[in-house]
């Protein structure tokens, strides 16, 4: 599976897009898929505060998949 981020400059597209989810060919997330993001949205959903810990842990394994990435050690 592929993902690929598309910019929709004509509304024509959209309305093809939403038919290819409708028939099951493709899916369609309008938000990203950020690991950092999605735990914070989450965790803000809950009302819960986070830690310094926690918020320095994420940053921590962000870099690492950053640098990891780009060959960096």
């Amino acid at each position: 599976m592929d993902t690929l981020k598309i910019k929709i400059i004509d509304p024509m597209a959209m309305k093809l897009l939403e038919e290819m989810a409708d028939i099951g060919l493709i899916s369609i997330q309008k938000k990203s898929e950020n690991r950092f993001s999605n735990l914070l949205e989450k965790l803000r959903a809950n009302g819960d505060a986070l830690s310094l810990e926690e918020i320095t842990a994420e940053v921590e394994i962000v870099r690492t998949e950053r640098y990891t990435k780009r060959g960096v050690k």
